[in-house]
């Protein structure tokens, strides 16, 4: 339950701060004016005239002002004027050598199983 709540959060989060909210208005007012049209017109009629620009209802007008102003206002804020360039510095070169008064030995090269010696004593065996 403590999930979906969160993800339902988070969503409802990131549609407000996309603008999401407004296309929902714009859709339930295009719905009703589609609805209220369609009483004295036929249907085709009534979905062209909704579309229109000349025939905007007080909800059209009231998402087209919410919209304006926040593009207006957001304009700024989330972008650059210039480009941003990541770039890594390069690693320095390291060399290690080995130590020269010391000579490899042949034990220091194989692995552990080679290098071992039998076990001095048969293992035990079950009676």
């Amino acid at each position: 339950m403590r999930r979906k709540i969160s993800l339902i959060m988070t969503l409802s989060a990131w549609l407000l701060a996309t603008g999401s909210h407004w296309d929902l208005v714009q859709t339930f007012a295009w719905g009703r004016m589609i609805a209220a049209y369609a009483q004295s017109m036929s249907l085709g009629d009534a979905i062209k005239k909704t579309f229109t620009a000349e025939n905007l209802c007080g909800v059209c007008e009231v998402v087209n002002d919410a919209k304006q102003d926040q593009d207006a206002s957001g304009a700024g804020a989330g972008k650059l004027d210039h480009k941003v360039q990541l770039a890594f510095a390069a690693a320095p070169i390291v060399v290690v050598s080995a130590p020269q008064g010391t000579p490899w030995r042949a034990r220091d090269v194989l692995p552990p199983a080679a290098v071992s010696t039998a076990p001095p004593t048969p293992p035990p065996r079950v009676a």
